[in-house]
C-alpha cells in the first residue's frame, strides 16, 4: 500500500513527463539497470540517494523528477526520503517492469558515461 505522503504516476503520465522534458532517477541497482532501463534514466541506487540529494535538488528547480524502481517499492522509498527534504519528486507506480512490458522503449548495457 502507497504512502498517502507520496505522489504517485503511472507509466502513461511518466511518458507524458518524459516527452515534457521531466527527469527520470533509476534506484534500482546497477545490474537491474544494464539488464533493461527506460532510456535516458539517471542511475541512483538506492544507498546512494542521501549522497546524491543535491543532483535531485538541481533537477527539480527545473523539471518534473520522477523515481523508478522495478516497481515501485524502492522508488517510493527514495521519494518519501526526497519530499522529507523538500524535493519534488514523484514514484513511478510499476516502475521499470511495467514500463518494458507495456512494450516502450528500453535500453540495455552499462550506462553510458
Amino acid at each position: 500500500m502507497q504512502d498517502a505522503d507520496i505522489p504517485e504516476i503511472d507509466i502513461d503520465e511518466l511518458e507524458r513527463r518524459r516527452a515534457a522534458g521531466a527527469a527520470v532517477f533509476d534506484v534500482r541497482e546497477p545490474d537491474e539497470y544494464a539488464e533493461v532501463r527506460i532510456p535516458g534514466a539517471v542511475l541512483v541506487p538506492l544507498a546512494s540517494v542521501p549522497e546524491a540529494v543535491e543532483e535531485f535538488r538541481t533537477a527539480a528547480a527545473v523539471q518534473a523528477v520522477c523515481v523508478v524502481c522495478a516497481v515501485g517499492g524502492r522508488s517510493g522509498q527514495a521519494v518519501g526520503f526526497l519530499r522529507s527534504l523538500g524535493v519534488d519528486a514523484v514514484n513511478v507506480a510499476g516502475g521499470t517492469n511495467a514500463w518494458h512490458q507495456s512494450g516502450r522503449p528500453v535500453e540495455t548495457g552499462p550506462a553510458s558515461a
